[in-house]
């Protein structure tokens, strides 16, 4: 296996546990020859620190997949599936739907892997995972007999490695988008074409969650999507149920679902921008009792954090100015570049601006089926809370 070493000296994460190396940080770059293969890091005296794959084309040079000297082989690849699913079933996170690989959190950098009932969804985000899919594919065939794998080869990071965009079934037939029972609740969900991997699975407890919440209130459920926040509030006895979000398409695809479940009496749909919904209300007050903000991420990059920080204050502070007293705001960020304290001092500081007191309910996570490695924060990226409004 080809080796590569540290520059001496180099501030590198990786010697205090993280799994990423910059090129910067190589006595020399990745030869192309090794792009997308398994390579050993050693530190700048050569003790072996790891394998990983490595890349010729991206900032970072090689991610860690083992702490031993192994190869990434089919071995290597069911030990790391048999790891991830003992840890699921050790976390009660599994089922039906969810999160089988979670790339460096599950030791498969840059592989993510969602179960839809009877298929499975992949995605591959770099050269190393791309050279291993077939033994991958092969992998997931034989340990869960899948009825078709969906290669959701589409996610702009590919284009960092210059990987071509494609959505595809492995076996080249169709699978249509079709109906899906998940907690409780079925959703016409489109695998080849939907946001993320088909829906966003992250955000399964905190529906649930918030739905608690809901009997008897009058519910916002700002950046709907799909409408499962909404769905769900509807489905616990809210009063009435409001989703607004900037997709015409997410919106149809809302009011779908919503007739599917027998919920259109208490649930209505807008197709808007939120921030200049929330404008055109500016005046407004006390006119919800339950809002869920969960927009998309506002700092893809470090480069946008300011300006995210700053949507993000708009967003909380003009939400809070509509709920009524003893409301509830479950307000999310999924931003990996946002910590979980700087966003619970975005919303301090949004209420401050509000003249609202808020009270802490709770600080909310990614669930057990997205786990984060405590040294790689990019694993971490979802994060929220709940808080009762005076």
């Amino acid at each position: 296996m080809y080796s590569l070493r540290l520059r001496p000296n180099a501030p590198a994460r990786v010697l205090h546990g993280h799994p990423w190396v910059f090129t910067g940080e190589l006595r020399e770059p990745v030869p192309t020859q090794v792009h997308g293969q398994a390579a050993l890091l050693r530190d700048a005296r050569g003790r072996v620190l790891g394998a990983g794959l490595c890349s010729a084309r991206s900032a970072i040079a090689w991610r860690r997949y083992s702490h031993e000297p192994v190869p990434f082989d089919r071995a290597y690849i069911d030990q790391a599936l048999t790891v991830a699913l003992t840890r699921r079933e050790a976390a009660g996170a599994t089922g039906p739907v969810g999160r089988l690989v979670w790339s460096e959190a599950d030791h498969l950098p840059g592989l993510v892997v969602d179960q839809y009932g009877p298929a499975l969804v992949v995605q591959s985000l770099t050269s190393g995972i791309e050279q291993g899919l077939k033994e991958i594919c092969a992998a997931l065939q034989a340990r869960f007999a899948p009825a078709e794998i969906i290669l959701r080869n589409d996610a702009p990071s590919r284009r960092h490695e210059n990987l071509p965009m494609e959505a595809r079934t492995l076996s080249g037939r169709p699978w249509p988008a079709q109906w899906l029972n998940i907690d409780g609740l079925e959703y016409f969900v489109d695998l080849l074409g939907a946001q993320k991997t088909g829906f966003y699975l992250d955000q399964r407890a905190q529906h649930a969650r918030v739905a608690k919440f809901a009997k008897g209130r009058r519910v916002l459920d700002g950046c709907c999507n799909q409408g499962a926040f909404a769905l769900q509030c509807a489905k616990a006895g809210a009063a009435s149920v409001l989703g607004v979000d900037s997709s015409a398409p997410s919106v149809a695809q809302a009011e779908q679902n919503t007739a599917r479940n027998g919920l259109g009496e208490k649930i209505k749909f807008e197709t808007a921008n939120l921030f200049d919904w929330f404008t055109a209300r500016k005046d407004a007050r006390d006119q919800f009792d339950l809002i869920v903000l969960d927009p998309p991420s506002f700092a893809p990059r470090r480069g946008a954090l300011a300006g995210a920080v700053r949507g993000y204050k708009e967003l909380n502070l003009r939400a809070l100015r509509l709920l009524a007293h003893g409301g509830i705001l479950a307000t999310y960020c999924c931003s990996q570049n946002v910590s979980t304290s700087e966003f619970l001092n975005i919303v301090t500081e949004a209420a401050a601006d509000a003249h609202r007191e808020v009270r802490l309910l709770e600080v909310t996570s990614q669930p057990p089926d997205h786990p984060i490695l405590l040294a790689c924060p990019e694993t971490h990226y979802l994060k929220g809370t709940i808080v009762e409004v005076e």
